[in-house]
């Protein structure tokens, strides 16, 4: 237990530690933003690349822990839809805005750096993996179908271009291909390159962090708390359990790179899911599923890390 609050107990401190600095005023929501962005625009495309670029394209490019991952995130999408249409009778766009939540994680800002702790190097593969997953399927097939949803289903063919266009010039996805092409091509790094991206890529998991603390402050849980706890289960449960299975189907993947996996698949949904919901009109319930989820994240990562090490 004391082994895996070591692992735990540090992240989620820095978390708190970003939280602190929001409310207090140290840190406005402005120079938070600013954070992020040097996150997401500089450190984890680094660390991507040097997590993919030092390893063979053979142990990069898993095709059963893709599958597995590909198929546990579809099937949380799918069972999102299934229980927010059949079960509260609201629109495609409501259910597939709530089965996006189910089934992308927040893999750069939590789950990555518990992976790193927990099964060292492998995390920054299974991080390149799940970002795959997330920005080429679950973001993109959700938003059309939430803007199919909206527009009476006329307009998916546009939304998933416009997504991909974006998707195109991403950092995350452009650090992706680099490392992948490297990997292929097995050219390394120049010194003063390999040093620069070594440095980068350090930055990654505390700053992540930290911002994720800020964004939570001042994000309220109020309000559709039913629908809110199924969104949050779907995610931190049934998430890593489909997972989990298909990883048993599937019985030649790594043990490290299966627990990476799970750790995050365990993770809550990605810091920008209210930023996404905002343009159909659900960014309060997107919010509190979000504060909800992270905050309970704390007690199911640390159960799946016990039940790991039995």
């Amino acid at each position: 237990m004391l082994e895996v609050l070591g692992i735990t107990a540090p992240i989620f401190c820095i978390i708190g530690l970003g939280y602190l600095a929001s409310r207090t005023g140290l840190l406005s929501r402005e120079q938070m933003r600013g954070l992020g962005t040097f996150v997401i625009t500089f450190a984890m495309p680094a660390l991507v690349i040097k997590a993919l670029a030092l390893r063979p394209i053979s142990e990069v490019l898993n095709p059963h822990y893709l599958i597995a991952y590909v198929l546990a995130s579809l099937g949380c999408l799918a069972t999102g839809i299934l229980v927010f249409r059949k079960l509260h009778g609201q629109s495609l766009t409501s259910s597939a805005i709530a089965g996006m939540g189910m089934g992308t994680s927040n893999s750069g800002f939590i789950g990555f750096p518990i992976a790193l702790v927990a099964v060292g190097p492998q995390a920054g593969v299974a991080l390149a993996l799940g970002m795959m997953v997330e920005n080429l399927v679950m973001i993109p097939l959700s938003l059309a179908l939430a803007e199919a949803g909206s527009q009476g289903g006329g307009s998916m063919t546009k939304v998933l271009r416009e997504t991909f266009k974006r998707l195109s010039r991403n950092p995350l996805i452009l650090g992706i291909i680099a490392g992948v092409t490297l990997s292929l091509t097995e050219v390394k790094l120049p010194t003063v390159a390999l040093k620069l991206v070594e440095m980068l890529s350090l930055a990654s998991a505390p700053v992540a962090l930290f911002v994720i603390g800020g964004v939570l402050y001042g994000t309220k849980v109020r309000g559709q708390l039913g629908e809110i706890a199924q969104i949050g289960a779907g995610k931190l449960v049934l998430h890593p359990l489909l997972l989990g299975l298909l990883f048993l189907l599937l019985s030649d993947i790594e043990p490290n790179m299966m627990l990476a996996g799970l750790i995050m698949a365990s993770a809550p949904m990605m810091s920008v899911y209210p930023i996404l919901g905002q343009r159909f009109g659900l960014e309060g319930r997107c919010a509190a599923a979000l504060v909800l989820t992270t905050l309970t994240s704390f007690f199911t990562i640390s159960l799946l890390l016990i039940v790991a090490r039995l």
